[in-house]
């Protein structure tokens, strides 16, 4: 993806590309940008400018979502700085489309269609990697997103449209705005410490509506092998660090729970909920995929 730029002509072509764009002359600026998104300390800043002026080179012409990213997404920023990563604006981009099938797989063989969901929240969901691809499947109205960083809030109501609030970082200090057929929680419960681990799984399913479903992933016996951690006699590992900048590592670290951990905290935690399917490596082929029926009343 890279050519030749150096960062200072890497910068000197995003300022061409704004001073261009001030002129409305969008055919040279989307000249200077694409040579800007070429280089790491220029790419972010040049691609959100394609995409705010629907140049050429936007995303959004083929994807026809919004494929603004915030500078803030630490998401985007881990791809951005993964050894693998040739291209971490269309990596960034197909691991959201990827949630989305795994998801919708998923359901699928609980005979409960994603289509078909009335109201979906998303919970812990960032910056809208995978929320701007849910709303292309539901239309904004059926989702409503959640996320303790303000920021990521503010970001994807702004970006999507879509119903938001900021979550507590005590499970029992939050207030649900309604209750959700579906609840989805993709990558929580493989950051969450011990001590908030059950009461998030009891908050959780307090915000399902009867009948509903809640599904969440966790990092499971085969993460754990493929990271060398050695999991307690409980089933269990944490440690207080995570790829968020934003949140404090104690309360949003990495854990790893065998799957009789997490059926022990269902046990204790989940009242009647129904355990309709475990996955191991589900999704993005890593991490275990748990659903959770309520009961209807």
């Amino acid at each position: 993806m890279m050519d030749s730029l150096d960062i200072d002509s890497a910068q000197h072509a995003l300022g061409e590309g704004q001073r261009l764009l001030d002129q409305r002359n969008g055919t040279e600026a989307a000249v200077q940008l694409a040579r800007a998104r070429q280089h790491p300390a220029t790419r972010l800043a040049a691609h959100n400018l394609i995409e705010r002026h629907a140049l050429p080179q936007a995303f959004g012409h083929w994807m026809g979502v919004n494929c603004e990213i915030s500078p803030r997404d630490d998401i985007y920023r881990f791809f951005d700085g993964h050894p693998t990563s040739v291209n971490p604006l269309r990596d960034y981009f197909a691991d959201g489309v990827r949630t989305l099938s795994e998801l919708m797989l998923l359901l699928e063989e609980v005979d409960r269609p994603l289509l078909k969901m009335g109201s979906v929240l998303e919970f812990a969901s960032g910056h809208g990697r995978f929320t701007r691809h849910l709303v292309k499947a539901l239309e904004r109205e059926r989702v409503t997103v959640s996320d303790v960083v303000p920021d990521a809030v503010s970001f994807s109501r702004a970006a999507f449209g879509v119903n938001a609030f900021e979550s507590t970082a005590r499970p029992e200090d939050l207030r649900w705005p309604g209750r959700y057929e579906l609840v989805f929680v993709l990558s929580l419960f493989s950051h969450l410490p011990l001590g908030t681990w059950g009461r998030w799984l009891e908050r959780l399913l307090d915000a399902v509506a009867p009948g509903g479903l809640l599904v969440f992933s966790t990092h499971g016996e085969e993460a754990a092998r493929r990271q060398g951690v050695r999991l307690d006699e409980r089933g269990f590992f944490f440690a207080a660090a995570s790829e968020s900048q934003a949140i404090d590592a104690q309360e949003y670290g990495t854990a790893f729970t065998a799957p009789a951990f997490v059926r022990a905290q269902m046990a204790e935690w989940a009242g009647q909920a129904q355990l309709l399917r475990f996955v191991p490596i589900w999704f993005w082929h890593y991490q275990d995929a748990w659903v959770l029926k309520k009961p209807c009343q």
